[in-house]
């Protein structure tokens, strides 16, 4: 009968103990060794299909748990050198509990001290960058020649192209184009958007003050380096308050933009508030700015970008004051159908 494993490796340590005496304290450490490796070897090897699928459950967890997502998230979101070529990555949208409800209200109580809302370039809104037509005329009197008459644009037989650099659609599934740029034209200070629209813009704007509204701009062009400081100062505050990094991204993620998926970045998008209401909220909406925005701002190429009711498909709540450029033609028809930028490009 043929010897085990473990007889063979007994006899043969016997047979070096026998042999050489003073190797018997030696012969009997590797004895012991080689055995135990020998039988902790079989038992797994016994038990393999077991112990595998306890690997893949603790993978499994290990991947969907909060605490490990840094190291598994895609890193573009944490980088100043962002990668356009890839989808901005979020996290998955969630109800939002109770105690994260209490933080965004603490976060809305916040507002007028210091509170840094997506749409509000401000320490409070006192101390923001806004200006109304007259403070952007004295910048540069050239704007002054824009007038109230120019007319909509015809929309019946226009075609529509998805690469009309009017019509690019930025949002959380579809970030800035990697290579993007844009020619910037200052409105006053600090302020700055694509040259491009800035006819349109003032035009908006001198209708407006005809009609006895007076409009102020306070929040336009953000580059990324000030878009991901937004974003990653927002993680630290939630993360601070006792969220686990992944909690603290998504809820993030619903008040600021991640970086690259913000219409400022663009150069296109608007926010606007009047000399009687200077709050980014939607009480806006009920004011004669936001009435008359919505009413009259398609004539000039602008649309509300982030309607109500149209949640659920551009992901942003509603905002009465964000106003985003797509041209006269599109944005006549954005506004006559009720629809958002979304289903406007869906249909194209």
């Amino acid at each position: 009968m043929e010897k085990s494993f473990r007889e063979k490796v007994l006899s043969k340590f016997r047979e070096i103990a026998k042999k050489h005496k003073f190797l018997k304290v030696p012969t009997v450490v590797c004895a012991t060794v080689i055995l135990g490796v020998y039988d902790f070897v079989q038992y797994f090897a016994s038990n393999g299909k077991r112990y595998a699928s306890l690997v893949v459950l603790m993978l499994f967890f290990t991947i969907s748990s909060s605490f490990c997502f840094p190291a598994f998230a895609n890193s573009d979101v944490q980088t100043v050198e962002y990668n356009y070529d890839s989808q901005v990555e979020l996290a998955m949208d969630e109800a939002v509990s109770i105690s994260e409800m209490d933080m965004l209200d603490d976060d809305m109580d916040e507002m007028s001290e210091e509170y840094e809302y997506e749409d509000a370039e401000r320490q409070g809104m006192a101390d923001a960058d806004k200006y109304t037509l007259d403070e952007i005329l004295e910048e540069n009197d050239s704007f002054a020649h824009f007038s109230e008459s120019q007319a909509s644009a015809g929309t019946e037989e226009y075609v529509f192209d998805k690469d009309d650099w009017r019509l690019i659609l930025v949002n959380k599934q579809h970030p800035l184009p990697e290579g993007y740029t844009v020619e910037l034209e200052t409105i006053k200070g600090n302020m700055q958007c694509d040259a491009r629209i800035i006819g349109d813009l003032i035009a908006m704007f001198q209708a407006a003050s005809e009609d006895g509204v007076n409009l102020i701009v306070c929040s336009p062009y953000r580059d990324m380096s000030r878009q991901e400081w937004l974003f990653e100062r927002k993680i630290k505050t939630y993360m601070g308050k006792g969220m686990s990094y992944m909690e603290a991204y998504s809820l993030a993620s619903q008040i600021v933009m991640v970086p690259g998926a913000s219409e400022h970045q663009l150069g296109l998008a608007i926010d606007i508030i009047s000399d009687n209401y200077a709050s980014l909220d939607e009480g806006f909406a009920n004011t004669e700015a936001g009435k008359w925005l919505a009413e009259h701002s398609y004539e000039y190429g602008f649309i509300l970008r982030y309607p109500q009711g149209k949640e659920y498909i551009t992901g942003v709540e509603y905002e009465p004051w964000h106003f985003r450029y797509v041209g006269k033609e599109a944005a006549a028809v954005i506004t006559k159908d009720g629809i958002c930028l979304e289903e406007f490009i869906e249909g194209l």
